[in-house]
């Protein structure tokens, strides 16, 4: 079966790269000492340090493969070459929730990259779906777990 491509902003494709590069070289490093360490207070049977290093070790290695294959699937956005004329991934995106009265900025990314703290929303969200290939103008209405949002959309733009 094939994989699904995973839709990645440049700056999301940097960013696991480094994270990448920060867990095969300095992190597992780290915990390989900390193995070492409570190697060396003997019993290990009872060690707790021993254990939590293992434990740190296997989320370690987990999360190498989860960005490798991650990496493998990239499908990555030009964001110079995104269409600013209807929404898409990459874009910068301001909003009028009807329903409140106030304007909101999303970033639509690709899954592996969505943040809601820093307003960066996936493609594949309710919301981020709703956006995609609307222009300025258009008024959408999404379902929502919090129930039905209403937005207009006031502007597009190439994410900074």
């Amino acid at each position: 079966m094939e994989e699904k491509k995973t839709l990645l902003t440049y700056a999301g494709l940097k960013a696991l790269e480094e994270e990448l590069h920060d867990l095969k070289v300095n992190r597992r490093r780290e915990v390989a000492e900390k193995i070492k360490e409570a190697r060396e207070q003997g019993d290990l049977s009872e060690n707790a340090e021993y254990d939590a290093a293992k434990d740190e070790q296997r989320d370690i290695e987990n999360r190498i493969e989860q960005i490798e294959k991650i990496l493998k699937n990239a499908e990555v956005v030009v964001e110079e070459d995104v269409d600013l004329n209807k929404i898409s991934v990459g874009c910068q995106v301001k909003v009028l929730d009807e329903e409140f009265d106030e304007e909101m900025e999303f970033k639509i990314v690709g899954s592996s990259e969505a943040n809601s703290l820093k307003g960066k929303i996936s493609n594949e969200s309710p919301v981020g779906r709703a956006l995609l290939g609307h222009g300025i103008g258009d008024e959408i209405t999404v379902e929502t777990q919090a129930g039905t949002m209403k937005y207009k959309v006031l502007g597009i733009q190439r994410s900074n």
